[in-house]
């Protein structure tokens, strides 16, 4: 399956927030807008973050969700940077950067000079977020410009390393429940102008755990269109909402996954093993980076690209990668093709339970719906 170019600086996630700060009125020196992201003008936006909704899966399924795919035509689709990951993605719509500059390159990935991964999700305590992604947000930003910016998410993320990583200068908004998420939505948009973004994450957990060609996917899926057009209607006529995703998915059988813990030759010449499972990212030994890119090519074949992270970083998956971040990316990346993934039964035993992963650049994860009402 052919592999989809991040669309850095011109339609991609990372663009939004800029997008919409401008048709707020308030452009950001040194921030473009490209006119393939043009968004109309209004003293208010809401920012509807559908975690796992892809383009490629609303194609698909538009019978099961008729509200948003009712939108599909009014703004092309962008696309997801690299890793196609929540961690990855949610700290490009923050910061308006590419994971190269934000520094937050995986669900795992290498805290430089230890043999430690930071996990973006769960995130250690003795790593400082506004040390490991120092940027503004693009939040603060606007904030300092005058815009009343809010993020409504569930209570449990208001402290996270992520959200201090991501959307640091926002003013949260704890709502666990979907009314609590349309009414704390409503209540910010009373502002002029004013930017709120909310975030919904039911989508991306019943993919991981059902698949996406799932009973219980299709049923989430038509309850978030459901709750899209309920959040349509409460708003103020004047308010534009902007759906968007942060990936897509696929889903991995059971027989296309390769276990590095059962062809022990993929261990060799490696100090750790992180990324995830559609998006490897290897550590090595001092002198074994060609070794391990020989043995993993060989192994995988045309299930995967196996790179260096010098190739990788000479193709743009990352943008432009800061000195501070170059170390974090894994010497050797393997993205997965097709529906092939590659786990560990040892490190990683969760991913086995997984039906839908994503993480790779091919379409069905990286082409995202901007859906504008």
């Amino acid at each position: 399956m052919t592999f989809l170019a991040p669309g850095y600086g011109d339609r991609s996630l990372a663009d939004v927030v800029p997008a919409v700060g401008a048709a707020l009125g308030v452009r950001l020196d040194g921030v473009g807008v490209s006119e393939a992201m043009a968004l109309p003008e209004a003293p208010a936006y809401v920012v509807f973050l559908v975690d796992g909704l892809g383009s490629r899966l609303l194609e698909r399924y538009a019978h099961v969700a008729p509200y948003l795919s009712s939108l599909r035509s009014a703004v092309p689709q962008a696309t997801a940077g690299v890793p196609s990951t929540t961690a990855t993605s949610l700290t490009s719509l923050g910061t308006g950067l590419p994971p190269g500059a934000h520094g937050v390159v995986g669900f795992t990935s290498r805290v430089p000079g230890t043999e430690r991964l930071l996990n973006a999700l769960s995130w250690p305590a003795d790593v400082d977020p506004a040390e490991w992604q120092p940027h503004p947000t693009v939040f603060s930003r606007l904030r300092e410009r005058g815009v009343a910016v809010s993020v409504v998410n569930k209570r449990d993320f208001a402290t996270s390393g992520l959200t201090r990583a991501a959307h640091r200068g926002a003013e949260f908004v704890g709502a666990d429940m979907v009314g609590e998420r349309i009414a704390a939505a409503v209540a910010a948009s009373d502002h002029a102008p004013a930017l709120t973004y909310l975030y919904d994450g039911d989508l991306d957990w019943t993919g991981h755990r059902y698949g996406v060609a799932s009973t219980e996917w299709l049923q989430q899926l038509a309850m978030i269109d459901h709750e899209a057009e309920q959040l349509r209607e409460a708003l103020p006529p004047s308010t534009r909402l902007v759906v968007v995703a942060d990936h897509g998915m696929v889903d991995s059988p059971a027989g296309s996954r390769v276990d590095v813990d059962t062809v022990h030759e993929l261990r060799d010449g490696l100090v750790l093993f992180g990324g995830e499972a559609r998006f490897r990212q290897l550590y090595c030994q001092r002198g074994a980076v060609d070794d391990v890119v020989a043995t993993w090519r060989g192994v995988l074949g045309d299930r995967a690209e196996v790179l260096t992270r010098e190739d990788a970083t000479a193709l743009g998956w990352f943008g432009d990668v800061s000195s501070a971040v170059r170390p974090r990316i894994g010497d050797v990346v393997v993205a997965c093709r097709g529906d092939a993934a590659v786990v560990s039964s040892v490190d990683w035993a969760y991913e086995a339970r997984l039906v839908g992963m994503h993480g790779s650049l091919t379409p069905d994860e990286m082409l995202i719906p901007v859906l504008v009402d």
